[in-house]
């Protein structure tokens, strides 16, 4: 009997410690969080800081995360020339510390799946709808700043200005296997096109340069034919005599063709 009382009396104080631990007066929001206080369903708009508060023992205090989450969503949009565009994006945002009980009594905890994530959807399929399939790689940081600008609009709007968004990012585009053939096929013909004038442009300076050098060689034939003048014949005719008496050995040649002696004209000097 004894046994009995004294296992009654240790239920009785277990269950009152949990009693008083479930309606402890104390509550404690942990570092990078929020507490919303909830009171038989009423919200109080005033949220509770980090650290150790003291509360109402009937209160429910719901403990929010207020730092830089990450979201990767991945969707599918038709380009403005038809193209179908499979793309994934990273978004970092967060909640404004002093949104938090707001946020939470008008949308509740699936903000993700309820703001954020259509958000996303919608902000890029409008983007990806302006652009051509081209444009979209040749223009990808427009196209991620014009994501960012439509979503976060959407985000402020829907999520009742408590969503903050911090960062952006454009982190894959794929298109159709047949796109990219055609995508690669062209540049493979720019590339061919821009050697071609490359070797054009290289064919025609070639030919500038031989037309200047022809030029040049012209020009200094012309001005050597006006340097000749009457002095300069009588001149090298003297010195090709000259070179003719060095190279006599003083004899004259016995026979002659046509019997005759060969003079050789020497200017004659005085004796």
């Amino acid at each position: 009997m004894r046994n009995i009382r004294w296992v009654g009396a240790l239920a009785v104080l277990v269950i009152g410690l949990f009693v008083l631990y479930g309606l402890s007066p104390l509550a404690v929001v942990p570092s990078g969080h929020r507490g919303v206080v909830t009171l038989f369903g009423r919200v109080d708009p005033v949220p509770l800081d980090e650290g150790l508060h003291l509360v109402n023992p009937l209160a429910r205090v719901i403990k929010i995360d207020i730092r830089v989450a990450r979201l990767d969503s991945v969707g599918e949009a038709a380009s403005r020339d038809l193209q179908t565009v499979h793309t994934a994006i990273t978004l970092n945002y967060r909640i404004g510390a002093d949104m938090v009980a707001r946020l939470y009594q008008e949308i509740g905890p699936g903000y993700e799946e309820k703001v954020i994530q259509p958000a996303v959807q919608e902000s890029f399929k409008a983007v990806t709808a302006r652009y051509t399939a081209e444009e979209l790689i040749t223009k990808r940081e427009e196209v991620r700043a014009a994501i960012r600008e439509l979503l976060e609009a959407k985000i402020q709007e829907r999520g009742k200005h408590a969503l903050l968004l911090d960062e952006v990012s454009i982190t894959n585009f794929k298109f159709s296997e047949q796109f990219a053939r055609a995508i690669e096929a062209k540049q493979e013909a720019e590339q061919l096109a821009l050697k071609a004038q490359r070797d054009l442009e290289r064919v025609q300076i070639e030919a500038k340069q031989r037309i200047a050098q022809a030029e040049a060689e012209a020009a200094a034939l012309r001005a050597q034919k006006q340097e000749v003048t009457p002095e300069l014949i009588r001149l090298r005719e003297i010195e090709a005599q000259i070179r003719a008496i060095e190279r006599w050995d003083g004899h004259l040649p016995a026979t002659v063709a046509g019997g005759a002696v060969p003079l050789i004209n020497l200017p004659l000097g005085k004796p």
